[in-house]
């Protein structure tokens, strides 16, 4: 088992309840999740522990939206997606744990920036591209991204808006995107040695955590004011990726 001190325990457990709350009730969650991973683990390990919260929450989220997925939308975006996450895979084959620590950190602060120009500068109701080398960006960003922190969700959010998708088709979209596109990681992150039999072991104890939290997502969390939450977490992102900074 990962040798994690009291705090670390309590830090991968909040994490597991958020990450089954992004699964099924708000997306935007996820991303304060990355770099409290990697607060709490060292940075390398920290990426395999999360990729298996997230593959045993991806679970909960395609049961629940399993007629939401428009499946024209995840097959477009898997190639480019899946160029990218062996781009990623190469990157972390040359750098090290003290290295991957304020890459993950630039990542978040990058994807929270985007996401803000996108909602603020834009809205959802612009224009934007819906061309193959719209398609084919995003989802190779989405690939790099996912493979070296697991931080994609902010681009997957664009371009389901892009897409135009009802709310419930929205969710079902991404929530299945990200079920294939974590299976398709686990050879190379095996292979880097980021997910392990202790990593995997501590998914699986976490498995209660992402059950409540799937829940509580799904019963509960979606009456909270959404602006005012999506405020909360993006600083408190902001903040955790600052310390990965330095």
């Amino acid at each position: 088992m990962l040798d994690l001190d009291l705090v670390g325990w309590v830090v991968v457990s909040l994490c597991a309840i958020m990450v089954g709350i992004t699964k099924t009730g708000i997306p935007g969650l996820g991303i304060l999740v990355v770099p409290l991973m990697a607060i709490a683990i060292p940075a390398r390990q920290s990426v395999g522990v999360l990729l298996g919260i997230l593959i045993l929450a991806d679970l909960f989220a395609i049961v629940y939206h399993r007629r939401n997925a428009r499946w024209g939308h995840v097959l477009r975006l898997l190639p480019a997606a899946f160029a990218g996450i062996v781009a990623g895979y190469f990157g972390l084959k040359v750098v090290n744990d003290q290295q991957l620590k304020p890459i993950i950190g630039g990542i978040v602060l990058v994807m929270l920036s985007v996401n803000y120009w996108w909602t603020r500068a834009k809205g959802q109701d612009t224009p934007v591209p819906t061309q193959w080398w719209f398609v084919a960006g995003l989802g190779f960003l989405a690939g790099v991204t996912t493979m070296m922190a697991n931080a994609a969700g902010p681009i997957m959010i664009i371009y389901l808006l892009a897409m135009r998708l009802p709310k419930v088709e929205f969710v079902g979209t991404g929530a299945w995107f990200f079920f294939v596109i974590n299976w398709l990681k686990v050879p190379f992150s095996a292979n880097l040695e980021l997910m392990t039999a202790e990593s995997v072991k501590l998914d699986l104890i976490m498995l209660p955590f992402i059950a409540a939290g799937a829940a509580v997502g799904i019963l509960v969390l979606k009456r909270i004011p959404q602006k005012a939450f999506t405020a909360v977490v993006r600083i408190l992102a902001a903040a955790a990726a600052i310390k990965l900074l330095f």
